[in-house]
Formats: structure tokens, C-alpha cells, sequence
């Protein structure tokens, strides 16, 4: 408890920093039209192992577009960001350079520089709860105990994010669960993430290319923990494994 209040702290105190009006020129040359923005969430430095999967992802998404190589760095939001376009929709992607317990605070600069709604953020993170080879679409609510997607609800007051969820399994034997998560993939693992990384791709691809008149009722923004009943009516989980195709059923 004292460990949570004390990141909240730290979040409150990174968000401080005055967003000066160069910033609020460069937000509006590329704010024109509805605007999505896609996170990798994990640790800076560490982008091989399994709790920065979520930027691994995000470099296959890079690579799949053609911009690998457009990466720049973003003081203000404190990470890396490419600025393009998905069928007409402009999409940033944002590669937070914070520890993942405040990656909150570099999702949240970004959405107000850029004028991302909260709504329009795909978090895309590690699951200890699914084994590898499985990934799911989550539509908002809690976070699960994941720190990372914790710091996103705090600094973002609300939980409505949808999550891109990349199944990385519980630790086996006396393997500890920090030791597990900070690990890096097995060579037989890695094999598996090869296939998890091609899926992961389609379904954000098939996420960020819904047209705009499919989403005209978003989920109201609210409090974190303050939408049991939407996320009720509008949380829809979507598992796939490598053995399964893209067209999968939704669990």
C-alpha cells in the first residue's frame, strides 16, 4: 500500500511540468482529424525481456507500417514517438522512456500534447495470468495488478483504455515473479513470439483501422474503478494463440 501511494506521489509530481506554448504549437500542426495513439508499455533499457513485451510489439507494429526508422524523442512526454497513418485515421505510437511503475505520466503528456482521448489509447503489456501464445483485447476496468497499466489510470483518471494483453505465463519452480517478468525469452519461447508478434500486429491493425462511425458512443471517461456497469456491457476479451487464426472466436 504505502509502495502504490508512494508511485502516486511520483506520478502527481512527473505530471508538473508545464506545457509550454512551442508544444502547444507542434500539438495542433498535427492534431487535425480524430487522433489514436498505440503504447507499448515496459522498463527503458530492458526492451527484450518479457515485461517490456508490449514495446516489442509496438516495434513489430513500427516495422509492419514502414517507419521503424522514424522514431524521435519527445522530452516532453518523457519517451519516443512515431506520428503516421492507418487508413486515414492518424495514429502515434509512444514508447514511454520512464520505469514501467510511471509509464502513466508519459501516456498522459502525450495524450494532452497530442490530443489523444482516453478512449483512443491502446495500452498494449505483459499478462502473467496467460500463457504464452495467448493475447486478448480488453476493453477498459481494472488493471489487474499490472503497475504499468496502473500508472495509465492514475495519471489518466480514468480506466477506459482499451488493452492489447500478450500472454507471458507464470514463473514455474521456485522462479520468482519479479525474476520471471525482468527475464529474457528462451530460445523456445522466442519461437512462440514470433507467431504472437505477427497476430498481436493484425489485431491492431484491425483495432486502429475501425472506422470512427463504429465507435460514435465510446465509453464515458470516469474515475478509475468508477464503471462496473459499462465495462459490464462493453468488455469483450479476445483470446488467440498461435495454433489459432486471426478470425478466432471471442471468449
Amino acid at each position: 500500500m504505502m509502495r502504490r501511494l508512494l508511485t502516486r506521489v511520483i506520478n502527481r509530481v512527473l505530471l508538473s511540468e508545464p506545457f509550454s506554448p512551442a508544444m502547444i504549437i507542434e500539438a495542433e500542426i498535427h492534431n487535425q482529424g480524430r487522433r489514436k495513439m498505440v503504447v507499448g508499455l515496459g522498463n527503458p533499457g530492458m526492451e527484450g525481456t518479457r515485461h517490456s513485451v508490449g514495446m516489442t510489439v509496438l516495434g513489430a507494429l513500427a516495422a509492419r507500417l514502414g517507419v521503424a526508422d522514424r522514431w524521435r524523442g519527445d522530452k516532453y512526454v518523457s519517451g519516443e514517438v512515431i506520428l503516421s497513418e492507418i487508413q486515414q485515421t492518424n495514429v502515434v505510437l509512444l514508447r514511454p522512456r520512464l520505469l514501467m511503475n510511471v509509464n502513466g505520466v508519459s501516456v498522459a503528456k502525450a495524450a494532452s500534447k497530442y490530443g489523444v482521448k482516453a478512449e483512443d489509447i491502446l495500452l498494449v503489456h505483459d499478462e502473467l495470468d496467460k500463457p504464452l501464445g495467448k493475447i486478448a483485447i480488453k476493453h477498459g476496468g481494472s488493471a489487474r495488478g499490472h503497475n504499468g497499466v496502473r500508472s495509465c489510470v492514475d495519471c489518466l483518471q480514468t480506466d477506459v483504455m482499451p488493452r492489447l494483453r500478450i500472454g507471458i505465463g507464470r514463473p514455474t519452480g521456485k522462479t520468482s515473479v519479479d525474476r520471471h517478468v525482468l527475464g529474457r525469452f528462451t530460445t523456445e519461447e522466442q519461437k512462440v513470439l514470433d507467431s504472437v508478434l505477427v497476430q498481436s500486429v493484425d489485431l491492431l491493425l484491425s483495432q486502429l483501422s475501425q472506422q470512427d462511425s463504429q465507435q460514435d458512443s465510446p465509453p464515458p471517461s470516469s474515475p478509475a474503478g468508477g464503471r462496473q456497469a459499462a465495462q459490464k456491457r462493453n468488455e469483450r476479451a479476445r483470446s488467440v494463440s498461435p495454433a489459432e487464426d486471426s478470425a478466432a472466436a471471442q471468449s
